[in-house]
């Protein structure tokens, strides 16, 4: 059944956001998919020949990753809720953001770029391109937490993250302070 919500979730299914909304024994296993994906995004963004220097990053990255989602589907939940007086709970948005968050695997192929200068080329045009997609999934995803209108679910969105990016850039500082990779603002930044 996972597996199929996280298919749904690539493919832009959009019930597979419905049905996670209302399935309150998902809300553990969306947090637990933006734990894994987090740190399996950040092992891609922190590459390094380095193998300390390497999970040290991923681990610090992913505990700010984890962070800033949390962070986004508070500020999501408010603005949804005061704003335009959404009827959700963050349980759901979190079911449901947790879900789209998938997304943010991509960044695991960023780990090429450590051990393959040729193909480090090809690696930042791909994790902007599923950047964008897990954008256009939270919409989705938000969309049917929030039952708005999309200009209100865009505006809500992104208001949640701008937060999430305050966050990861932060991250990106610390990590590059630790001397935890080159890369590091990028690499939280999920690009």
């Amino acid at each position: 059944m996972l597996i199929e919500r996280i298919i749904g979730a690539f493919t832009f299914r959009k019930g597979v956001y419905a049905e996670v909304e209302k399935d309150t024994s998902f809300t553990t296993t969306a947090w637990i998919l933006v734990v894994v994906i987090a740190f399996l995004s950040q092992l891609g963004s922190n590459a390094s020949s380095n193998l300390v220097q390497w999970l040290v990053g991923a681990v610090v990255g992913t505990i700010f990753a984890v962070i800033g989602f949390a962070v986004a589907a508070l500020v999501i939940n408010w603005v949804g809720r005061t704003v335009f007086k959404a009827d959700v709970t963050f349980e759901e948005l979190v079911r449901t953001l947790g879900l789209a968050y998938v997304w943010q695997v991509v960044g695991v192929i960023g780990a090429v770029a450590a051990f393959s200068a040729a193909l480090s080329c090809l690696v930042a045009p791909v994790m902007i391109i599923g950047t964008i997609l897990m954008v256009i999934a939270w919409f989705v995803a938000t969309k049917e937490a929030l039952d708005l209108e999309w200009v209100q679910t865009i505006v809500t969105v992104v208001i949640g993250w701008i937060a999430l990016v305050v966050i990861m850039i932060v991250a990106g500082i610390v990590l590059g302070l630790l001397g935890l990779g080159a890369g590091a603002l990028g690499g939280a930044l999920g690009l």
